[in-house]
């Protein structure tokens, strides 16, 4: 493959293009399966949810909020359709959850789960730069405009 595979189409053979489009595509799955995974099963403890959410100092009453961010998000991510806002709100909401959640750094298990809602954080803004590749609606989207132009 050539070096430009990655970064751009241009000058890429036709396999190359297809394997980066194919690359993104599973990059937002991968991305967003655990926000819908996570937002589906807060719908399915509830309870339990709101308990854990009140003992971190969140109201409960913010969880149908989480749970549609996750839900929503995730789906938003995954079809490609307003990718680069969506990776925005998710990377703020990611972030948050470490601050609130994860922010005891003397647990172990805490600091990896902090770094690891960081670095998810970095992928959600690698996708607002870069947006998400052509097998998207945004990108459906942006074809269907500039043939109408």
């Amino acid at each position: 493959m050539s070096t430009s595979t990655f970064t751009s189409t241009a000058g890429a053979t036709p396999i190359e293009a297809k394997l980066r489009g194919a690359f993104e595509l599973a990059g937002r799955i991968l991305l967003a399966a655990m926000f819908l995974i996570s937002g589906l099963g807060k719908v399915g403890s509830y309870t339990a949810t709101v308990g854990y959410m009140f003992a971190a100092g969140v109201p409960g009453a913010l969880l149908p909020l989480v749970i549609a961010t996750e839900v929503l998000g995730a789906i938003s991510i995954i079809v490609g359709w307003k990718t680069r806002i969506t990776a925005f709100l998710l990377a703020g909401f990611t972030l948050l959850t470490a601050l609130f959640f994860h922010n005891n750094l003397s647990d172990q298990t805490q600091t990896l789960l902090f770094l690891k809602n960081v670095s998810i954080t970095g992928a959600f803004l690698l996708l607002l730069a870069n947006g998400a590749g052509p097998l998207s609606i945004d990108n459906r989207l942006k074809r269907n405009s500039l043939l109408q132009a």
